[in-house]
């Protein structure tokens, strides 16, 4: 599953392109999965053994909470990790080195902000999108604990992101079967066995967590001696901490846009009660399959537009683009069939409440057919934020999804105050977003910059040598 071969031949670089980029591609996906399971098992073991208001309190808004601090921090990891990929791709290894430990000091710095800033605003936030009172308790307690822990899910999330920038997304997953393992254990024997409720949840998710960051930390100390982990060399370098920020801070923000946005469909869901808030909180944990598959589709191609780009290899960089596309679109179009067809079996998973099901179902029926409008953003925002172009991205993704999903909240849930209205918002956002990522690959400047200084150096090269 390594993208490097036994003779020592990158296949990010070298060789059949779709090949190089599954090969890539399923690790994460495997990773993204069992990342997922940390709170996928918690809210099942939630649901099962303290019911519908403790499932609301772990997942729905709970989550959306949490991914607004984290997903910030995640947007600027994303420049670190474009930084690194495209100096190892150019084979600047010195550069490497201090992307790497710049990147950590990072990820210190982020996660410490992150516990502090988390804790502080929980009950604020949870008010401030109409967390039903039955929920509020629970979700509060849940929420405090996961923020208290947070900084090792930051240092954890940011190693993975140099393991995949090097091509290397095996080792990631290896860290993540431990951490989730240990997890599905303490969940069960927290929650089942001593009857700790959610704060039991949170604690094994934490000490899960810091398993796989445990693990990440050592392994990095293992990479090739030019770029290993040295705990004494952690420190912010001026120009690789510039380039990570000018990459990932867009990114970052625009993170923050998007669960803004989620933020306030919460507060409409929330608006409906208990039952809806439950099933939307259910429908998340199945909806992050599909999420899973195009998120890992996106990652696995911004390592590969970093390390071409990085080598000049912009022909490799569009054919991966296209093959990529034409992968996930394959992809999605299954996933969607198998969630229609047996979507029901799966919110049994989550609890028993023929009411809450109910709701889910709808949910699913009306969102799930059009998940096939989204998978252009996911891709050629990828390969945009590969080739070093972060703000162009950003402003897209906030325009169309952001912006536009808030507008229609504002004016046609009022109107029309049902569930399907809410949930229009999703295809309507993702099809206006995908025509304008199309536009800007097929018009824009993405590219054209670097084939000009590579051109230049190639004339200057040419000069010197003759």
């Amino acid at each position: 599953m390594s993208t490097t071969t036994n003779t020592g031949t990158n296949k990010i670089l070298d060789g059949v392109i779709w090949k190089g980029i599954l090969s890539f591609f399923f690790p994460i996906l495997l990773g993204t999965f069992f990342q997922q399971l940390y709170n996928t098992v918690d809210a099942v073991v939630v649901g099962q053994f303290l019911g519908k208001q403790a499932l609301a309190a772990v997942g729905g808004g709970t989550s959306t909470i949490i991914n607004l601090l984290i997903g910030f921090f995640t947007g600027l990891a994303s420049g670190a990790s474009v930084v690194i990929s495209q100096r190892f791709g150019s084979g600047k290894y010195d550069r490497v080195s201090n992307a790497i430990h710049t990147s950590i000091a990072l990820s210190i710095v982020g996660g410490i902000i992150i516990s502090i800033l988390g804790y502080a605003t929980t009950d604020w936030a949870l008010e401030a999108i109409g967390t039903p009172q039955d929920v509020m308790p629970l979700a509060s307690l849940y929420m405090k604990i996961y923020f208290a822990g947070s900084l090792t899910l930051v240092i954890y999330n940011m190693a993975s992101g140099v393991f995949r920038a090097l091509g290397d997304s095996r080792h990631p997953l290896y860290f993540l079967i431990c951490g989730c393992g240990v997890n599905i254990v303490l969940d069960v024997a927290f929650v089942g066995f001593f009857g700790m409720g959610v704060e039991g949840a949170a604690i094994a998710t934490v000490i899960s967590q810091l398993i796989s960051m445990i693990f990440s930390l050592i392994w990095l100390r293992k990479l090739p001696k030019a770029y290993r982990l040295s705990m004494r060399k952690i420190r912010f370098v001026k120009a690789e901490l510039t380039d990570t920020i000018k990459i990932g801070f867009p990114a970052g923000i625009q993170s923050i846009m998007y669960t803004i946005s989620n933020l306030i469909i919460q507060s409409n869901i929330n608006s409906f009660g208990t039952d809806t808030a439950a099933a939307w909180s259910a429908y998340g944990k199945i909806d992050a399959t599909f999420w899973m598959i195009v998120n890992a589709f996106g990652i696995a191609m911004t390592t590969f537009v970093g390390q071409n780009y990085g080598a000049g290899k912009l022909d490799r960089v569009k054919k991966g683009v296209r093959q990529t596309l034409g992968m996930s679109a394959g992809s999605t179009i299954v996933i969607s069939v198998l969630f229609c067809l047996f979507g029901r079996y799966a919110y049994m998973l989550f609890t028993t409440d023929a009411a809450v099901i109910d709701i889910g179902m709808e949910i699913l029926l009306f969102i799930v057919p059009t998940y096939i409008t989204y998978i252009a953003i996911e891709i050629l925002s990828g390969a945009i934020r590969g080739a070093g172009k972060s703000l162009i991205p950003t402003v897209i993704s906030i325009t169309g999804v952001c912006l536009l999903r808030i507008l229609w909240l504002e004016i046609a849930v009022p109107v029309i105050p049902n569930i399907k209205t809410v949930c229009a918002a999703y295809p309507i956002t993702w099809t206006v977003t995908s025509i304008m990522f199309f536009i800007y690959y097929k018009k824009g400047s993405w590219l054209s910059d670097r084939h000009h200084e590579l051109k230049l150096k190639w004339l200057k090269f040419k000069h010197h040598t003759n």
